[in-house]
């Protein structure tokens, strides 16, 4: 048994499960924490909002394949509620450690106090209070058993302050390895409903894989890609899944649905005659609303997952599927190759239909309104300078469209994040710092100036860190999603409350010390990329961009009502 304080028995077992980053905001009920850290080998990764260490360690989490580790004060607790949401949503596991005045000091109006237990207990797979330091060890154990476990999520452990400084004899030091990495544990499917399905999509004329995020969290790509060539099956993602397999390969179908889905690969969906989904929730946006696959009475829908409350949600299923996306199609995959060993699909390759698709757009030269350049084309230079080892992050709004329908994730994995589960603004920047301590390669954040007015404080962040992240601002000066849906959909000949004043962003971004560029022209944007890329440090790229309701991007409903009206789009 070893006389241990509070603060160094959370470091300790942190230690134990291989966390090498926290990300967190010091706050006067963390100090006693902070006066044992410096002992450890942890990084603490300073922020500069709550909100960002939380974006930054869902990013963090996204990229690495392991749980990250979140910590606030309690002034700033109620800050990190985004970046939860998000990692909730998303399944993500985050293990979010918030520091708070002595238990029930709040019922008396002490500072800072609220029910954080509460607050949290929503958004968050467990959410439980340290009140001895002896049940640390047990505590964070179940934490990261709990937060890789089944559906990943956060879990938050409410630490009050005279934690961190009171001592006890602890006996029980240990981890268990497994829950250091996610998923934890992979169970696979019902065995008889694995060979339901195998029958379903054996029989189907034109089947179709839809995968989500929950594949890539599952990495599932190796083995999705192995069954698609053997069955000849076209391979499509949501925009979260994106990249789970290369999308240059021939039976990658790309990104489908309502943000970023071509007219092509939606098409096809709305012909196949059988549609396995794999890891993914079957939400508004993938789905284009639900509207996507036409009258469900008229294909066979399968569905893959480990969440059970996922699987037939949305759309009748003929067989559902409850297990790990990877160990549930590596037994697929081994039945079908053993127990139908005479398979010989016509060979299918999606490549022309692609290369079509996307030369329509490249070559498409819509005239851009005076004095901003054409989105389509940063697009297509970004897509063809960044290696292979470069990580993407994106914002749920217009900056998201265009490289999730035109950008190539030719390396297959998690190479482009967005926060499509929840979309709250200010998400781009916080996670390309968390990818940065995650990743080797450069970072590139591509963001609006409604989701940057959310984050400068955070480029101090981005600078301090050292690390090759590139911030690419297109600016319209406006809140140009909301702006779109209104101009277009609700028919508000004058918008209300989306527009902004302009902004002198590359002289803000120059007091933070970035190496600046601004683009106002195509021939600009590849020296300028260039140069970014090859910049080890901080580098800021601003373009004006026309307004979604002036030239209308990659959203079905849009397109529709842009066709109607003869407005400039793109699909």
């Amino acid at each position: 048994m070893t006389q241990m304080n509070g603060a160094e028995v959370i470091l300790k077992m942190l230690g134990l499960h291989g966390v090498t980053h926290v990300f967190g905001l010091p706050g006067e009920t963390t100090i006693g924490w902070y006066k044992e850290w410096h002992k450890s080998d942890i990084e603490f990764v300073l922020t500069r909002d709550e909100r960002t260490a939380a974006f930054a360690a869902e990013a963090y989490a996204k990229a690495t394949g392991r749980p990250a580790v979140l910590e606030a004060p309690s002034p700033g607790v109620t800050h990190c509620t985004p970046g939860i949401t998000e990692a909730f949503l998303s399944s993500v596991p985050v293990i979010f450690f918030s520091s708070d005045i002595p238990l029930n000091q709040d019922k008396r109006h002490g500072l800072t106090g609220v029910d954080q237990t509460a607050l949290y207990a929503s958004i968050c797979k467990e959410s439980f209070t340290v009140t001895r330091v002896e049940e640390i060890p047990f505590l964070l154990r179940r934490a990261f058993r709990v937060a890789t476990s089944g559906r990943p999520a956060p879990v938050h452990i409410r630490v009050p302050i005279n934690i961190f400084q009171e001592s006890a004899e602890i006996a029980d030091l240990y981890a268990e390895p497994e829950y250091q990495v996610y998923p934890a544990h992979r169970p696979v499917a019902d065995h008889g409903k694995i060979r339901q399905a195998i029958d379903s999509f054996l029989g189907a004329k034109r089947p179709v894989l839809v995968c989500g995020q929950g594949a890539l969290i599952s990495g599932a790509g190796a083995v999705v890609q192995r069954l698609a060539e053997h069955l000849q099956i076209p391979v499509a993602t949501t925009t979260p899944g994106k990249g789970l397999i290369p999308e240059t390969h021939p039976l990658a179908l790309r990104v489908i649905g309502a943000r970023g889905g071509m007219d092509y690969a939606n098409a096809y969906l709305g012909q196949a005659d059988t549609v396995f989904f794999i890891g993914t929730n079957t939400d508004s946006s993938s789905t284009n609303h639900w509207k996507l696959y036409g009258d469900p009475g008229s294909k066979t829908f399968l569905h893959l997952d480990i969440a059970e409350a996922h699987v037939g949600n949305n759309f009748p299923v003929k067989v559902g599927l409850v297990g790990d996306a990877r160990a549930t199609l590596d037994y697929m995959l081994e039945l079908i190759t053993s127990e139908h060993p005479d398979l010989t699909p016509d060979p299918l390759d999606l490549t022309q239909m692609k290369r079509t698709a996307l030369d329509r757009v490249f070559n498409s030269n819509i005239p851009m309104p005076e004095g901003t350049v054409s989105p389509v084309r940063l697009t297509q230079v970004l897509d063809r300078l960044l290696p292979d080892d470069a990580l993407v992050t994106a914002e749920p709004g217009v900056a998201a469209i265009y490289p999730s329908a035109l950008m190539s994730v030719r390396k297959p994995g998690r190479r482009y994040l967005t926060n499509y589960s929840m979309g709250a603004l200010g998400y781009s920047v916080p996670a390309a710092i968390g990818a940065a301590y995650a990743n080797e390669g450069p970072v590139i954040s591509l963001t609006g100036d409604g989701s940057l007015a959310f984050v400068l404080g955070d480029f101090e962040t981005v600078k301090r860190s050292g690390k090759n992240i590139t911030v690419i601002l297109t600016r319209n000066d406006t809140y140009g999603w909301i702006r779109g849906e209104a101009v277009l959909l609700d028919d508000v000949d004058v918008p209300w409350a989306t527009d902004f004043n302009a902004v002198d962003y590359v002289k803000i971004a120059e007091g933070f010390g970035f190496q600046t560029a601004r683009i106002t022209s195509e021939a600009q944007i590849e020296p300028v990329l260039s140069q970014a890329l090859a910049h080890t440090g901080a580098s800021f790229i601003e373009m004006m961009v026309p307004p979604q309701d002036q030239i209308v991007p990659f959203v079905p409903g849009w397109v529709e009502e842009a066709k109607r009206r003869k407005l400039p789009y793109f699909s």
